[in-house]
């Protein structure tokens, strides 16, 4: 049967492996883009559609390549006509990894299993998925236990009130809720106009006036410490400008004025400004014990048109192809050299790159933290099951498996937490077949050790949730 108890299993170690040592283990997500407050007012869904459909990137860019207009994508059309159309599409997306994540996502939390989903099936699966969400049983936070779920760290601007996280904390419900503190937009300062409102909100926020370069840090470092209050143990970056300098605090001044000034700042200058902030940021997440995650090799917003038409994160990102190598190397030399170096987790997404980022994590271990710098896990286009592969390939080979923090998710969608189980029969697949080829000891107990780690402990321990 497609999608048994036994998927991705391929030898009686990976089975044992997983059903032993990993299936069984809470999901500690510590990188997310699930919205706070419907996990803390635990929001309902009338229909499937709410939950597959809304707000998932992936879906729509396989629905437009198969033709489906954006009304059903990201449109306004009712949710029943959106569901339809994702149903007549997934039939189409066999060795896709969207054809075995649809399946997965009706396993659990739903249960259903044994069918195909297709417009031949699409009327059981929207009546008994219906039925079941309409229970009252299914809201967020319920979904989230469901699937075992123990820790969410949602992606947070430094200018959010973080409401939703104080009233999850109130509840005491068990399933952590936390904040991460994600400053991008006070590093785009090459975006000068967008940059000039954030700033103004940054100071409704903070409580200030920001008059100069001084007033501007102190803001930030003002959220960083709200950010602290109400349980952030992570900050998260997108890095998309490189230059290997950083800048002098009399020269990011000097920029600083130009750009409130309205001058729009040069690529180059943008990007120094930008390593010159991440320096600063470095400073408070070490003093703080935080994680500090850099999301490398995105291409943003390439379609301009889609830009203009629909905003960001609408499912039209790419792969880069930037030389960020070198110029990262000097970012975390920088701070290594003032000891200031957070425990830092980098992610690649040009597979191009992936050999040269785990070994540049190798060349920042301080032998005191085990797994300080971390080979994020495969990250939006590569968490598929080459990707996936290929990064536990890779990270075995040129750092250490058995310290790695493990799977996420990154997603805008419940049902995502999915991949967390796909992480884990893959992982369980390599180290299986590796067993079997007498290439790792055919010793369960050892090598399930390894899979509880990876899937669950590393993290436990690394985040200190």
């Amino acid at each position: 049967m497609f999608i048994d108890a036994d998927f991705l299993l391929d030898t009686p170690q990976a089975k044992t492996l997983f059903h032993k040592f990993a299936e069984a283990l809470p999901i500690i997500d510590y990188h997310s883009h699930l919205d706070p407050a419907a996990i803390a007012d635990n929001k309902q869904f009338a229909n499937i559609a709410q939950l597959w459909l809304d707000g998932d990137h992936y879906k729509w860019r396989a629905m437009r390549t198969n033709g489906v207009p954006e009304r059903l994508c990201s449109g306004a059309a009712p949710d029943r006509e959106k569901f339809d159309a994702w149903a007549a599409v997934v039939p189409r997306l066999l060795r896709n990894p969207l054809y075995h994540w649809t399946h997965l996502e009706l396993r659990r939390p739903f249960g259903i299993t044994g069918i195909l989903f297709s417009p031949k099936t699409a009327d059981e699966v929207w009546e008994r998925t219906s039925a079941m969400l309409q229970s009252g049983k299914f809201g967020a936070l319920d979904i989230l236990k469901k699937m075992n779920v123990e820790a969410v760290c949602t992606t947070d601007d430094p200018c959010d009130d973080l409401a939703a996280h104080s009233r999850h904390a109130a509840s005491g419900d068990p399933v952590k809720l936390c904040p991460t503190f994600r400053p991008d937009k006070a590093r785009a300062i090459g975006q000068t106009q967008a940059w000039n409102t954030w700033v103004s909100r940054l100071e409704q926020a903070a409580g200030m006036k920001i008059t100069d370069l001084n007033s501007f840090k102190k803001a930030i470092a003002d959220r960083h410490d709200f950010f602290a209050q109400n349980k952030c143990k992570l900050s998260d970056h997108s890095l998309e400008a490189f230059d290997e300098e950083s800048l002098s605090d009399a020269a990011a001044a000097e920029i600083f004025n130009s750009a409130r000034n309205g001058i729009v700042v040069d690529k180059q200058n943008a990007a120094r400004f930008s390593n010159y902030l991440l320096d600063f940021l470095a400073g408070l997440d070490a003093a703080k014990g935080w994680v500090r995650q850099l999301h490398v090799g995105a291409l943003r917003n390439p379609n301009g048109a889609a830009m203009s038409e629909l905003g960001p994160d609408t499912g039209f990102d790419a792969i880069a192809d930037d030389n960020c190598v070198a110029p990262l190397s000097r970012i975390l030399d920088r701070s290594a050299q003032k000891g200031t170096l957070p425990r830092t987790i980098i992610y690649n997404l040009n597979p191009r790159d992936s050999a040269a980022f785990a070994v540049l994590c190798g060349s920042f271990q301080d032998g005191i933290v085990a797994g300080k710098m971390q080979y994020g896990a495969a990250w939006w286009f590569l968490d598929q099951m080459d990707g996936i592969t290929r990064h536990l390939e890779t990270l075995s080979q040129l750092g250490t498996l058995s310290r790695f923090v493990g799977m996420l998710t990154d997603s805008r969608s419940l049902l995502s937490y999915t991949r967390h189980e796909y992480f884990r029969r893959i992982l369980c697949r390599i180290l299986g077949r590796d067993m079997v080829q007498g290439l790792i000891p055919d010793d369960i107990d050892t090598v399930g050790a390894l899979v509880a780690d990876v899937s669950y402990n590393n993290a436990k321990q690394y985040f200190n949730f």
